[in-house]
C-alpha cells in the first residue's frame, strides 16, 4: 500500500486486524474430481495478495485460484532459499516511446512467469515436485484461464497471445504490451476500465484533447502514459477472433480494482465499497463461469439494474458471429 500511494507505511498498521475469508493449509474439496484453474497477476507495486474479494469470490465457486509474485515488479518475493526480492523502480526515461519499450520487455518477462507457474502446476498435477502432493490429480488443465490488474492485465492479454493453454483472461484496466498488439487474441477477453480512462480514449480518438508530452489527460484524471495505448488496443480488439467484452465503470479510479475501497472511505470515491466489490466479483466470475464452466452469465449480455455504474461499449464488444474479424 504504502508503495502504491506513496503514503508512510505506518498509515496501514490497522489493516493487521481486519479479517478475510483466508485460512492457510486447506485440504482441497473432494465436490469435484477436479477444479478449472484461474493465475492472478498483481499489479506493479503490489502482490498476489491484491484483489483478495475476486479470488476468494473465485476459490469459493469452484475455481482453483494461483496468485503470483512477478521478481522486481512485485512489491516482494520471497524464494524458497531465504533470499527476498524486492521492488526495483524503473529509470526514468525521456520520452513516452522509451517507457513503452521497456513496457514491452517487463511485460514480455512476466509473461513467461505466467507460463512457468503453469508449467509448475502441470508438474504438481501429475504428483511431480509438489511434496505434500495436495493438487496431484486436483487441477482441469483443459480449463485454464488468467486475470490481473494493471500490470497483471497487460501480463494477461500478453500471456494470452503467446500461450493457448489459457482458454480465457480478463484484464482490469491493463495496457497491451508486446506481441499481442499485432496478433490480437484468439481467446475470450473481459476488459474492465474506468469511466475516466475511456473518455480519455473517447476525446482523444474525437481530437478533442491534445496529447500531453509523456501522457494523455488533464486536470484530476489520471494519466494514461503513453500514446500507443489508443492504437494498440484497437489493434487488439479488431484483431481478435473470439468474444470479447470491452465494459467501463463509472466511479472507479484505476485501484478501484484493487480493494482499496474497503481499506479507507477515501479510496471508496463515488462507488461505495461495497457495491465496489460486488461489481468486480460478479463480473470477473461470469465471465470465466460461461467460458472455462459453460455457464449462463447473462450480466454479461447487456445493463444490469444491479450494477448501473457498468456499461458496455457496442462497438467494441463482439460476441458469436460478430467476434469474427472482418476482414
Amino acid at each position: 500500500m504504502s508503495l502504491v500511494f506513496r503514503f508512510p507505511p505506518s498509515l496501514f498498521g490497522y489493516l493487521d486486524a481486519i479479517p478475510t475469508h483466508t485460512v492457510e493449509g486447506p485440504a482441497v474439496s473432494g465436490t469435484q474430481p477436479k477444479y478449472p484453474v484461474l493465475l492472478f497477476s498483481p499489479g506493479v507495486r503490489s502482490t498476489r495478495y491484491q484483489s483478495m474479494t475476486i479470488v476468494e469470490e473465485l476459490a469459493s465457486h469452484g475455481y482453483i485460484v494461483v496468485g503470483t509474485d512477478h521478481p522486481y515488479t512485485s512489491s516482494k518475493v520471497d524464494f524458497p532459499d531465504g533470499r527476498s526480492v524486492l521492488y526495483r523502480p524503473g529509470p526514468e526515461y525521456p520520452t513516452s516511446a522509451a517507457q513503452y519499450e521497456a513496457n514491452v520487455t517487463g511485460i514480455d518477462i512476466r509473461s513467461e512467469d505466467a507460463r512457468f507457474v503453469l508449467d509448475t502446476l502441470t508438474e504438481w498435477n501429475s504428483g511431480t515436485g509438489d511434496a505434500d502432493k495436495l493438487l496431484r490429480g486436483k487441477l482441469d488443465l483443459e480449463r485454464v484461464g488468467i486475470f490481473g490488474h494493471s500490470y497483471g492485465g497487460a501480463t494477461t492479454a500478453e500471456t494470452l497471445a503467446k500461450d493457448s493453454r489459457f482458454k480465457a483472461g480478463a484484464s482490469l484496466e491493463g495496457g497491451f504490451w508486446g506481441s499481442v498488439a499485432h496478433t490480437g487474441l484468439k481467446q475470450p477477453f473481459l476488459y474492465m476500465l474506468t469511466s475516466d480512462t475511456a473518455d480519455m480514449i473517447r476525446e482523444q480518438l474525437e481530437g478533442k484533447q491534445a496529447a500531453e508530452e509523456g501522457g494523455i489527460g488533464q486536470g484530476t484524471r489520471e494519466k494514461l502514459f503513453y500514446e500507443e495505448y489508443i492504437p494498440d488496443l484497437q489493434s487488439v480488439f479488431e484483431k481478435s477472433s473470439a468474444d470479447r467484452y470491452y465494459l467501463t465503470v463509472k466511479g472507479f479510479f484505476h485501484q478501484s480494482f484493487a480493494d482499496v475501497a474497503l481499506l479507507s472511505p477515501m479510496f471508496a470515491k463515488e462507488v461505495s465499497a461495497d457495491q465496489s466489490v460486488r461489481i468486480k466479483r460478479d463480473y470477473v466470475r461470469s465471465f470465466f463461469d460461461r467460458y472455462l464452466l459453460g455457464k449462463e452469465a447473462p450480466l454479461l449480455d447487456g445493463p444490469s439494474p444491479r450494477y448501473p455504474e457498468v456499461e458496455s461499449d457496442p462497438k467494441l464488444t463482439a460476441t458469436g458471429a460478430a467476434a469474427a474479424p472482418s476482414r
